[in-house]
């Protein structure tokens, strides 16, 4: 992102949304109701099974689509291999991604494979919109309630589970997490007319949501004891080698405009910038729309949780946890 802003700025009417807003994905319009949006995203194995890491790639790479309030339609693998490996681990990993996109609704196309010291996966997706229902960093409106749809704490899991420190039967939960398509949360929101919307992913819950205050020309205050987060994540991040260096990176970059109240636990503290994989939606919703929000989500087996408000825009500071 620091290079993108040092690029000249596009200037294209059809470019509904590009990089300087730091959204999920881009959209450009086709037609007056019709918008293309694109996205990609690749990453190293986060678990050893290659099934689920295709799985976990593909519902992550789709997430961004979901987080636009697009529906997605076609994919593309993003590859590198070691030829040194059996090939047969690239076919398990593929095939768990084609389980994911089957799921959603969204074709394999094709990809582009190059050879590398270790594995990284991941594809391209493209999608569709109405660009009337877009959702986007610049949605958030002062006086919206700020909804989380899944547990946070995916990055110290996995690096534990990767470290050997705890099992793949304990890590399971946390993985099925990170399988599970955000396309419910996504359909709901769009459905109940929700502008403001990002997925949390690599900078974490405070990363993300600064991105958004920031896009949206707002503030966020968050109730540190209404996030919800995975127990075994709780357990594991106050162990240093379970903690990615991520956490420390992001709360360094966030730096003074986010503001922790001391009353805030260590745990929580460390987990609020913990870089989530497949990570849930964070959504802006109007009051008058929360409870009619929530009950749709539960209903469509989506756990969501209201985290925190959007306020009006004060100067030093973007994100307050209390």
């Amino acid at each position: 992102m620091q290079v993108l802003h040092q690029l000249p700025k596009v200037r294209d009417a059809d470019l509904l949304v590009g990089f300087e807003s730091a959204d999920d994905a881009a959209v450009y319009r086709i037609s007056e109701h019709l918008a293309m949006v694109s996205t990609v995203d690749f990453f190293p194995p986060i678990v050893d099974s290659p099934d689920d890491f295709g799985r976990i790639a593909a519902a992550n790479a789709l997430s961004d689509v979901y987080a636009m309030g697009a529906r997605p339609a076609t994919a593309m693998n993003v590859v590198a291999f070691p030829s040194k490996l059996d090939i047969s681990i690239l076919g398990e990993i593929i095939s768990g991604a084609v389980s994911t996109l089957d799921s959603a609704g969204c074709t394999l196309v094709g990809g582009h494979t190059i050879e590398d010291t270790g594995i990284k996966y991941g594809l391209s997706v493209t999608g569709f919109i109405d660009p009337v229902n877009l959702m986007t960093n610049t949605g958030a409106v002062v006086g919206d309630r700020l909804v989380l749809t899944k547990p946070i704490g995916t990055g110290v899991v996995a690096n534990a589970l990767k470290g050997g420190r705890i099992s793949l039967k304990a890590a399971r939960p946390v993985i099925k997490s990170m399988t599970t398509l955000n396309r419910a949360a996504s359909e709901v929101a769009v459905e109940l007319g929700v502008k403001g919307c990002t997925d949390i992913t690599g900078y974490g819950l405070l990363g993300h949501a600064m991105e958004m205050a920031n896009g949206s020309k707002t503030n966020f205050v968050f109730d540190s004891a209404a996030v919800p987060f995975f127990d075994l994540a709780l357990e594991l991040v106050s162990k240093k080698s379970n903690r990615p260096g991520a956490i420390a990176n992001t709360r360094e970059y966030l730096g003074t405009d986010v503001i922790i109240d001391e009353s805030v636990s260590v745990e929580h503290h460390q987990l609020l910038t913990d870089p989530q994989t497949s990570g849930g939606l964070l959504l802006s919703v109007n009051e008058s729309k929360v409870d009619r929000l929530m009950t749709r989500l539960q209903e469509r087996s989506v756990h969501a949780s209201i985290v925190g408000s959007v306020v009006a825009r004060t100067e030093g500071w973007s994100i307050r946890v209390e």
